[in-house]
């Protein structure tokens, strides 16, 4: 807005006379027109004045800031001058002395030299008018850069700045040059003045909106001096293709690609292409073709518009993040876990086929797992069901044991006379299926099938004649069989912890609570020997975990046979037929691994454990056998099927587990009984002794359910077993023992057996009134048939409360020297008793007769 005193006609008159006087600029026909009078002068006076004023101070300013160069430029000029000067000087001189003759060398050395000098210095100023001439140059050419980046001419900005870095490399003159120096700052000032309106026309041209997931890319703008083609010549010279392309490819995989193939999300937005934009809006279907076919539309999009130099980019920079998300997330994804949904998976393949097609068709290399996934159908469904049958097993297990379920174990075995008598004396119930069978032939009347096996060392042992419940089996007195031992069964230490014999359905078939049917008897044949089928049976309980194992084993498998049927032959999976077989082994091998984790958090988890796995092999071994029964299978089929190596895998898994569990309870109560100290020397013994029974008693009822009666009787007994042999080894390891202190170890050991009522056959029984009766009517506990060492410790109770003549009686006459050696009972007279005629006496007696039962 102009001031008032230059709006008034006076003042236009002064300001046209600046303007003329400064840029030689006439005035417009307004001013031109106006009259000049008296009036007018003063203020067009003042006016120039004020321009002079501001001329010089800015011509001052300016030589101000090149006072330096000046002075610098005056020297050197001053210094031209002079040996200018010089140089005539010396020239009028010599050709004074040209028109004389020489009178001596003297002379003409010296004139040889001042010439030689004299070309010297005509070659130095050559140079000086050279370099100046250069400077003068190059100048002149960033005059030109400075326009041409005003006009945002990129491309000849830089041609220019590469033409006056050539033009500053041919001045001769040292780099080091002050001027020189000054020259190349201020092309470098430029070029980055150029780059930062090449950034301008840049993003004009190319344009991406992550906030608005929008992309536009303009081949040339009618407000750009440049195009995009231009543009990638302007990144070549500044070195930036791969940066610049870097970035962009990032900001468009941001806007548009990334949002387009996030899976997680509940709704996907729709990809547009309007002219030269690509943008999201609205929504997309969810399926896999639809992602694919707008994928192909965005890099045909990109083909188009943009330039070679950055096309071959995106193989190498935005294919390597595109590809695998369309891989591993949508394509794995839609691969199905059964056969049921293989006409979609083929359409998938078709699509993904087509999507790799395009892209190849476009010149786009880096597509290896692309076409991997398009080309190995078989692999990558065989992995997805591989990747499915593991998280199933998984997922199932972490969702805890669920609910119990009984099941009942039914083994059918031929026994003979010899093999029946053991069952029956070891408390085999039979029942009655035919009244012409069982009930009739093989009863004595009276229906009892039991026997005392173990001898209470305070009752007296039964008297012959008792009955011993071997006519039960139509085995009667008059057929004799083998020789019935004098020793009592108490079990075989070494097998304790042996789960697969706590079964109890070995060659010694000691069980309590089995029930036995017997087939029907034939008539007796002099000839043949006589047998008898047995079907053995015992419930037990297992968790949720094993049938779904098992159902997930079987549908592999299934599969996996109807791969090898001619209806699957062009199936794009048929090849993972033998793959399939193969996964039963990696699900087993899951269960394996991770099930001691969570099975483990229930107290009596690792007992379910045990009897999952063995129910588990056992399915699988019927499994197999029908397997290969079977006549609606290929031969191929049924010989893929190979479990023989995870049955065994899973019945030595299951052992595992059972021993480990009874190795740490049997730890926990040698800790409860004081570890590797002394049990007898602690401070308070009888709290010891009764948080380990308490313990004994705690994982009886927390295993009660759980384990076959049979197990569990082993299982429990094995534990009670552990008591008594760290309370024997103790009581051994004693230098000598008290009255009082025999009494108090007596009621320990009392506190002990009273673990007894855990093993009282009308507990463990399945017909409990048919239990075998003591001669004063109490039940008899069978606790010694699965503790080896239980009887040692009654009788050991039995030493510390007799006297000398009770303990000869027990030696000689009773079971003593069944359970204990001649020296562990002359160890322990020692130490209960005092050394006198009468010990020594005892204890020769002893060493005497060894074995007095025979």
């Amino acid at each position: 807005m102009a001031s008032p005193s230059q709006a008034s006609p006076n003042g236009q008159i002064a300001q046209a006379l600046v303007d003329f006087s400064l840029q030689g600029a006439f005035p417009d026909s307004g001013v031109s027109s106006l009259a000049i009078d008296a009036a007018a002068l003063p203020q067009a006076t003042e006016a120039l004045a004020k321009a002079k004023a501001k001329l010089q101070a800015e011509i001052h300013t300016i030589n101000e800031e090149t006072a330096d160069d000046v002075r610098a430029w005056q020297t050197n000029a001053q210094s031209v001058q002079d040996d200018i000067l010089r140089s005539k000087a010396l020239a009028n001189d010599i050709l004074k002395k040209s028109e004389a003759p020489a009178v001596s060398g003297k002379v003409i050395a010296d004139a040889e030299a001042k010439a030689a000098f004299l070309v010297r210095e005509l070659n130095y100023n050559s140079q000086v008018h050279d370099a100046l001439t250069g400077i003068r140059a190059v100048s002149q050419v960033l005059d030109q850069v400075e326009q041409a980046r005003d006009e945002r001419r990129i491309l000849d900005a830089l041609h220019l700045l590469e033409k006056s870095w050539n033009e500053l490399d041919a001045i001769p003159v040292s780099k080091s040059c002050r001027a020189l120096r000054l020259l190349d700052i201020r092309a470098f000032e430029l070029k980055s003045d150029v780059h930062v309106v090449f950034d301008r026309v840049w993003n004009a041209l190319v344009h991406v909106d992550i906030d608005k997931q929008k992309v536009s890319i303009a081949g040339t703008r009618e407000d750009e001096p440049m195009s995009l083609s231009d543009a990638v010549i302007g990144l070549k010279a500044y070195k930036e293709v791969d940066q610049r392309a870097s970035r962009l490819w990032r900001d468009v995989s941001a806007a548009v690609l990334l949002p387009r193939m996030d899976i997680s999300k509940d709704t996907l937005p729709a990809l547009h292409i309007v002219g030269d934009s690509i943008e999201l809006r609205g929504r997309a279907d969810r399926s896999i073709e639809s992602l694919l076919e707008d994928l192909e539309n965005v890099f045909s999009f990109l083909v188009e518009r943009l330039p070679s130099d950055l096309i071959a980019t995106i193989s190498s920079i935005l294919l390597p993040d595109v590809i695998p998300r369309v891989t591993k997330i949508w394509l794995d994804s839609a691969v199905p876990s059964s056969l049921q949904e293989m006409d979609r998976f083929q359409d998938v393949m078709a699509a993904a086929k087509g999507f790799y097609a395009a892209l190849k068709s476009l010149g786009f290399s880096n597509l290896g797992d692309l076409k991997e996934w398009t080309d190995s159908a078989p692999r990558v469904w065989l992995a997805k069901r591989r990747e499915a049958a593991l998280d199933s097993v998984r997922t199932k297990l972490s969702q805890g044991l669920g609910a119990a379920k009984k099941i009942e174990r039914v083994e059918k075995q031929m026994v003979s006379k010899s093999v029946g008598k053991h069952l029956a004396a070891n408390h085999a119930a039979a029942t009655d299926d035919d009244d012409h069978g069982w009930g009739t032939e093989w009863s004595d009347g009276e229906g009892e099938a039991t026997k005392q096996v173990a001898t209470d060392p305070t009752k007296e042992p039964p008297v012959e004649g008792d009955d011993d419940g071997t006519d039960a089996w139509g085995w009667s007195e008059e057929d004799p069989g083998p020789e019935k031992s004098e020793e009592p069964q108490t079990g075989n230490p070494d097998d304790e912890d042996d789960p697969t014999a706590a079964w109890g359905w070995g060659d010694d078939a000691n069980n309590e609570d089995v029930e036995v049917e017997v087939a029907p008897k034939a008539p007796v044949s002099t000839t043949e020997p006589q047998t008898r089928e047995l079907t053995l049976k015992e419930t037990y309980s297992i968790s949720s975990m094993p049938q779904p194992v098992l159902d997930l084993i079987f549908a592999m498998v299934e599969d996996g046979a109807a791969l090898t049927r001619d209806s699957y032959a062009s199936s794009p999976v048929a090849a993972a037929a033998a793959g399939l077989f193969s996964l039963p082994t990696l699900a087993l091998a899951m269960f394996r691994a991770v099930s001691p984790y969570y099975y483990a958090t229930d107290i009596g988890g690792t007992m379910f454990l045990y009897n999952d796995a063995t129910y588990l092999s056992a399915q699988l071994s019927e499994f197999a056998v029908a397997w290969k029964a079977r006549d609606d299978l290929s031969t191929r089929a049924q010989n893929m099927l190979r479990l023989d190596g995870d049955i065994k895998s899973l019945q030595n898994f299951a052992n595992r587990a059972y021993s480990n569990e009874m190795s740490t309870q049997k730890m926990v109560l040698r800790d409860l009984l004081g570890g590797e100290n002394n049990l007898l020397q602690q401070d308070d013994t009888e709290s010891c002794v009764s948080s380990a029974v308490a313990r004994v008693r705690a994982m009886a009822i927390a295993w009660d359910g759980i384990l076959a009666p049979s197990a569990w009787q082993q299982a429990v007994g094995s534990l009670a077993d552990a008591i008594a042999t760290k309370i024997i080894a103790d009581v051994m390891e004693l230098p000598s023992i008290g009255q009082d202190e025999a009494y108090n170890i007596a009621n320990m050991i009392a506190t002990v057996t009273g673990l007894d009522d855990l093993f009282l056959p009308s507990r463990l029984s399945s017909q409990p009134g048919r239990a075998k009766l003591g001669e004063g009517g109490e039940e008899i506990p069978t606790t010694a048939q699965y503790a080896a060492s239980w009887l040692r410790l009654k009788y050991l109770s039995e030493v510390l409360q007799s006297n000398l003549k009770d303990v000869r009686y027990l030696w000689v006459e009773s079971e003593l020297s069944l359970y204990f050696t001649a020296d562990e009972v002359v160890d322990l007279i020692n130490l209960s008793f005092e050394d006198n005629a009468r010990t020594r006496e005892v204890i020769k007696e002893v060493r005497q007769r060894p074995r007095p039962m025979g």
